[in-house]
Order: C-alpha cells, then sequence, then structure tokens
C-alpha cells in the first residue's frame, strides 16, 4: 500500500519483495502512483518481478488519477472496481474514494454469487485504524460492515494510513492496515490503542501472504527484510 513515490525506499522494499519469488501476484493498496509517472514509480522498482510475469492487481487511492483503470499493468481494465478470483479466495477490490449506489450494489450482488472459501476485500480506506494522521474511516463502516457480516467477509486490506497495522476481529472480519510500502509516518500508531493486534511505524514494509483452503499464513516484512509479524488465520467453519 501507498507505494507509488519513486524513492530509494520504493526500490528497497520492491528488492525485498522480489525475494520472495516465485509470488502468484501482488495487490496495490491505493497511492499507486503519487504525480504519475509510472516508468519511475512503478516500472522501475517492480523490473524483476514484472519480468517473472508476477501480475499486479490495484486499487485506487485518493492520490491517484482515474486513468490508472486503464494503465495495463493494474489490471483493472477500465474499472474502479471490479473482482477475480484465484485459487480458495475470491478478492473484491472496491474504490472507497466514491463508494457510491451502484458500487454498493454490485458489491453485495458479488459477495451473493461468491462460493469461495476465502473472501477477501480490498480498499484504500481503513473502516479501523489506530494512526493519528487519518484513523478510521469511519463513514465507511455503516455501507460496509453489514455486507461483511451478511456475506461472511474474513479479510479486509487497507492502506491510506503509512503505518503497518493488524487489528484485533471486528464483528467477525479482520482488519489490516498496510500503507508503509512507499510512504511512512513514523511513530504515528497511537500507543495503547484497543483496536492494535500488533503494529509497526518504524520503518516500510509490505504483507506477504500464503493462501490455502484452511487457512491463511502471514507474515509483515521491513524494508530490510526483517519479519516483524506473522501468524496464521483459520478459515471460518
Amino acid at each position: 500500500g501507498d507505494t507509488g513515490t519513486g524513492k530509494p525506499p520504493q526500490f528497497q522494499v520492491a528488492q525485498q519483495l522480489h525475494r520472495q519469488l516465485p509470488l502468484d501476484f501482488v495487490l496495490l493498496l491505493g497511492d499507486n502512483l503519487y504525480g504519475a509517472n509510472p516508468h519511475q514509480k512503478f516500472e522501475l522498482p517492480y523490473k524483476p518481478l514484472l519480468d517473472a510475469g508476477v501480475p499486479f492487481y490495484a486499487a485506487l487511492g485518493n492520490h491517484d488519477r482515474q486513468s490508472e483503470t486503464n494503465y495495463p499493468p493494474f489490471h483493472m481494465n477500465g474499472r474502479r472496481y471490479y473482482a477475480f478470483q484465484k485459487g480458495p479466495a475470491h478478492f473484491f477490490v472496491l474504490d472507497s474514494n466514491r463508494l457510491d449506489p451502484a458500487q454498493l450494489a454490485w458489491f453485495e450482488s458479488e459477495l451473493a454469487a461468491s462460493k469461495s472459501i476465502w473472501k477477501i476485500v480490498v480498499l484504500h480506506h481503513p473502516p479501523y485504524s489506530s494512526a493519528r494522521f487519518h484513523g478510521s474511516a469511519t463513514h465507511l463502516r455503516p455501507l460496509l460492515e453489514p455486507l461483511f457480516q451478511k456475506h461472511h467477509v474474513q479479510l479486509v486490506l487497507s492502506g491510506h494510513d503509512h503505518v503497518y497495522e493488524r487489528l484485533h476481529p471486528q464483528h467477525g472480519t479482520r482488519y489490516f492496515v498496510e500503507g508503509a510500502s512507499g510512504q511512512l509516518r513514523a511513530g504515528n500508531l497511537k500507543k495503547g490503542s484497543p483496536l492494535t493486534a500488533f503494529g509497526f511505524d518504524t520503518d516500510r514494509s509490505f504483507l506477504l501472504f500464503e493462501l490455502t483452503p484452511a487457512a491463511l499464513r502471514f507474515q509483515c516484512v521491513s524494508r530490510t527484510g526483517q519479519v516483524v509479524d506473522s501468524g496464521v488465520i483459520p478459515a471460518a467453519p
């Protein structure tokens, strides 16, 4: 999340990501291209991954442009919101900049039709966050949480706050904030927040997932290659 700076820390995170190959795909949680310039801010840092054939799937952030939906490497195919399936998981990529009735109706229809074991939502603005700068996008909760609960969404991935945070489950759904893959607000997490299961706000990082029908294994890896958080989430019974 919040990758697209074109600055050295983004390249360093990308190098750590390259060390994880083979990878099936990469999710971008928004703010993919600060001020455009996809060559410097996407194609160069992730060239080893692109050369290896790893696809990227992007969500729109508040610093992104509508034209990114037509940028082929982001696999958005001209759409602000879309869904795709990989193995036992169904991914629903939302545009949290404008969560209008048409998008919500599409989202509920897609959720209702999904037969996947895992339902995972990808969006930029976090419904829950303990960061001081932005914090929780509380206006999203009444729009999305009833759908998450009705259709058993297990996992929500977001960026926007330039920290890493794994949150305690909220109403049966687990939330991760990873907005520190290119940008960082050091020390921005509120200490002692009841929302936080684990937080890391001292360096850039990315999330690595291994998904099976039975469980999801996760690691948060820092810019220097340190595993700062890890765990296993079982699939819902």
